[in-house]
């Protein structure tokens, strides 16, 4: 079996030339294929994507930004292959009828038959270049996907070097600043030359003395961005004047693509309808009947309708981390000594703590203290009224975790009113109330 995958061997070289011819055939089954999955994931990673922003799980959030970002290239680059590949079976069909190009039977003028010779050149021509196209758009295609995953791991390494070295407490601060400095300068630095080698297509590795300095950093970045995986597919493309000016081409286009999908219309200079809920506003995250799209998630607190027709309104808070960090600024006795917010494994090593926490006694405790402080920061008021009511721990829409409470509003009168959220936060030596969510409703009895 190796003998027969000797890649110098001319067994093996007569067998890729004839996959070589036959690729287009796979292209087109793996391109089908690949579309039908993309385009049945790309909602859901979108609403994934939208939730972990709206709860602020940074980690979560960044996961799904990198998968949408490669279903888009592989989306785009895969529908513009098929395209092509379409153009160049019609193009062989064509050809087989009327074969090649024949200027003379035209009869245009002398002038434009040489500026169409001279363009043209032949059928046959074009079919070869439509052929090159295909073909490395289709390599291309996955190429790209490993370059996003490169820069994922470079931006990866600067926040572990923050988060494990930086402000890390088992270290001393002096080494930490020092150590963590030095390694975020030393990964800015390397990203930039690489950049520049990407750009260049290789010009920091010509140059005899800047190549010596370079390639330590080259060694490094090689595993930082496992560009090992990928790496001969890479010098394929550089060593052919086709696949640069193609790799070159691309990178315009996407960025072009880019800045047209951020465009939108306006139409006023005043009005928006991305703005929070307000006196004046009453943004759809914010009731709960409204929320009925799957990529439609909850505000910084929900009720259940803009019109209220029963004497108790009910009140959801969605948790989030920087909920929990307001909860720890206030009462510090929370903190745990060790913060276990982020990534997680359900595979359980240990149950140790190591921060006293051990029974499921201890934990309910402190879970009543939590509760309690949240219940102490927090308050109602509508309109000019204080209204005060102990919140509860639920899962709510899309079972989001929260705090959720009912308010007595029997005896409101019939029209518009105001309900703002008002919490406790301290300031210097002082604590002050500010207000974080306003939010317009009608009662109308029934």
């Amino acid at each position: 079996m190796g003998a027969n995958n000797d890649y110098n061997s001319p067994s093996f070289k007569k067998l890729l030339d004839s996959l070589q011819q036959q690729s287009w055939e796979l292209e087109l089954i793996i391109s089908g294929f690949a579309i039908f999955g993309l385009f049945t994931a790309y909602e859901p990673l979108r609403i994934e994507m939208v939730n972990a922003e709206n709860e602020q799980q940074i980690y979560r959030f960044v996961v799904y930004l990198i998968l949408q970002i490669s279903c888009s290239i592989l989306l785009f680059n895969l529908l513009l292959h098929v395209i092509l590949r379409g153009l160049w079976i019609g193009s062989l069909g064509l050809r087989y009828v009327s074969g090649d190009i024949e200027f003379e039977k035209l009869r245009y003028s002398e002038r434009f038959t040489k500026y169409l010779q001279k363009r043209i050149v032949s059928f046959d021509r074009y079919i070869a270049n439509l052929e090159n196209y295909c073909s490395v758009l289709f390599a291309i295609s996955f190429l790209l996907i490993f370059y996003v995953l490169a820069m994922t791991m470079i931006i990866l390494s600067i926040v572990l070097v923050v988060n494990f070295i930086l402000e890390s407490d088992h270290l001393n601060e002096g080494v930490a600043i020092t150590l963590g400095s030095v390694l975020i300068v030393f990964i800015i630095t390397g990203m930039i030359l690489t950049f520049i080698d990407f750009l260049t297509q290789g010009w920091l590795k010509k140059k005899k003395w800047i190549s010596r300095i370079y390639f330590p950093i080259y060694w490094v970045f090689s595993f930082l961005t496992l560009s090992f995986l990928y790496r001969p597919l890479v010098y394929n493309f550089l060593d052919n004047r086709f696949g640069r000016r193609l790799i070159l081409l691309l990178v315009p286009i996407y960025i072009a693509i880019l800045m047209m999908t951020s465009l939108e219309y306006r139409s006023s200079n005043y009005l928006d309808k991305d703005q929070r809920s307000s006196s004046t506003f009453a943004n759809k995250e914010n009731y709960a009947d409204m929320l009925t799209e799957d990529g439609d998630f909850p505000g910084h607190m929900v009720i259940p309708s803009k019109v209220i027709n029963k004497p108790f309104l009910q009140v959801f808070v969605p948790f989030s981390e920087n909920l929990e960090n307001r909860i720890f600024a206030y009462n510090d006795s929370l903190r745990p000594e060790i913060d276990r917010r982020g990534l997680s494994t359900s595979m359980k090593v240990t149950t140790n703590w190591n921060d006293q926490i051990t029974s499921a006694r201890q934990k309910d405790s402190i879970r009543k203290r939590y509760l309690r402080t949240f219940n102490e920061t927090h308050a109602f008021q509508i309109d000019s009224l204080d209204m005060d009511e102990d919140f509860i721990l639920t899962t709510g829409i899309n079972n989001i975790l929260g705090f959720e409470t009912y308010l007595n509003i029997s005896d409101l009168e019939e029209g518009k009113h105001l309900l703002r959220l008002r919490r406790k936060r301290n300031e210097k030596d002082a604590v002050v109330t500010v207000t974080d969510v306003i939010l317009p409703f009608w009662f109308f009895k029934n």
